[in-house]
């Protein structure tokens, strides 16, 4: 086993919408759980990942811990029977999986829109959280670093990310299409969740779209978002004005039933087209708006209708994007084996150093100051280029899969059995 590297996975694969929000962590939450994780149920090179379509602990352990994680999960979101959650989630107790899984996740292999580049920002998140924690060991910074080095080489070097793939920006398209007769278009967008703020980034970066106005519940959570983008922000208390004013609402709303009925539509008087389009999953407007006259809606099939053809274009590119993965995780792979020898490496050093050491304190009793120096060097420079042979031949070994019977060998010339352990 080249490191005990494990992942617990829950994802929009097996979990549907209200377990996945039952389960999702804010910041706050997920900085809480690391130090649970790290704390309480003694884990290392901790990454906790969660998002609107995933949560995911990745951490190094001897055994699988997948059941302790999921209680402790339950336990942070105040959930009272752990069990009952257990199905939705996926277990990845080997490195080879838990790694393969980070590398397609980070790359957008694994989100419902291919090649979604949002995802592999959010990854960089959580690996600050754990870097903050002191979470992350030497595997899991070298891990991270190989994946943010994979990312760039998919953006350079394939058509993996070309195109309108991603909902937040089709979304932009369609409104950019849906208002290319109107002049300066006013737009209003309402809730402020991952979608949502996803596409307020896109509006506030848009040369074509001046007058954006976001409105949520909490208002400091728009100043925030508007500031970030130059927004306009509009009190939750005064959305029905806002909703007279703009040519197109947008809505991201987070509930069980419709928001925007036909009876709050029909009362906002429409003298011309109004466009409402739907971010929600589930539905926050009901399809009977669209009854109202001058009044249509774009639900997310829609907006997922227009990523059809760059989504063909990202497919054929899973091919390239794949052996770019295996690269990376062949190079990691490397790497971890040498770790693995990098113990017996620094036992033989002590080794020969020991052995050096005793044979200059013989030989240094009928020395000159000059002559102890000259000796020193010498046998330094030897040792050295020993050392250098067995390391070069240890490597070799390693990526041969075959490094035990050197690594017996070595022990026993060398007696490594009652060397101490390097600190």
């Amino acid at each position: 086993m080249l490191h005990p590297f494990k992942a617990v996975s829950l994802s929009y694969k097996k979990a549907p919408l209200e377990i996945r929000e039952l389960i999702a962590l804010d910041e706050p939450a997920c900085r809480r759980f690391l130090h649970t994780l790290q704390h309480e149920l003694a884990l290392q090179d901790l990454l906790v990942l969660s998002t609107c379509n995933r949560t995911e602990i990745y951490y190094a352990a001897e055994h699988d811990q997948s059941a302790a994680i999921i209680e402790a999960l339950a336990q942070l979101k105040k959930l009272s029977n752990p069990a009952a959650y257990v199905p939705y989630f996926d277990v990845l107790d080997t490195y080879e999986e838990a790694v393969q899984h980070l590398f397609e996740v980070a790359m957008g292999l694994d989100a419902q829109v291919v090649g979604d580049l949002q995802i592999s920002n959010q990854v960089k998140t959580a690996y600050q959280w754990s870097a903050d924690a002191d979470a992350a060991g030497p595997f899991l910074h070298r891990l991270l670093h190989s994946v943010f080095f994979t990312n760039k080489r998919v953006q350079q070097e394939t058509t993996f990310r070309d195109g309108a793939a991603s909902t937040s920006y089709a979304a932009l398209e369609l409104v950019e299409e849906l208002t290319a007769d109107v002049a300066n278009p006013r737009v209003l967008v309402v809730g402020l969740g991952e979608i949502g703020a996803d596409v307020c980034r896109h509006l506030g970066g848009s040369k074509y779209f001046s007058s954006v106005t976001i409105c949520n519940r909490s208002r400091h959570k728009a100043e925030g978002l508007a500031e970030e983008c130059g927004l306009r922000v509009l009190d939750f208390e005064n959305l029905v004005a806002g909703l007279r004013e703009a040519d197109v609402i947008i809505s991201s709303i987070a509930r069980d039933t419709p928001y925007f009925t036909r009876e709050l539509v029909a009362n906002l008087e429409v003298l011309s087209y109004k466009f409402f389009i739907d971010l929600s999953v589930p539905r926050s407007i009901e399809a009977e708006v669209e009854t109202v006259p001058g009044v249509l809606v774009y639900n997310i099939d829609a907006i997922h209708s227009k990523t059809d053809a760059a989504l063909a274009l990202r497919l054929a590119a899973v091919p390239q994007v794949r052996a770019i993965i295996a690269e990376s995780i062949a190079s990691l792979g490397d790497w971890a084996k040498e770790m693995m020898v990098s113990p017996i490496i620094q036992k033989i050093k002590g080794a020969l150093e020991t052995l050096r050491q005793e044979e200059l304190e013989r030989q240094l009793k009928k020395a000159t100051p000059e002559e102890a120096k000259r000796l020193d060097e010498v046998t330094r420079s030897l040792m050295n280029k020993v050392l250098k042979q067995h390391v070069l031949q240890l490597k070799a070994a390693c990526k041969r899969d075959n490094a035990d019977q050197l690594v017996d060998a070595l022990t026993e010339l060398f007696d490594l059995e009652n060397q101490p352990t390097p600190a």
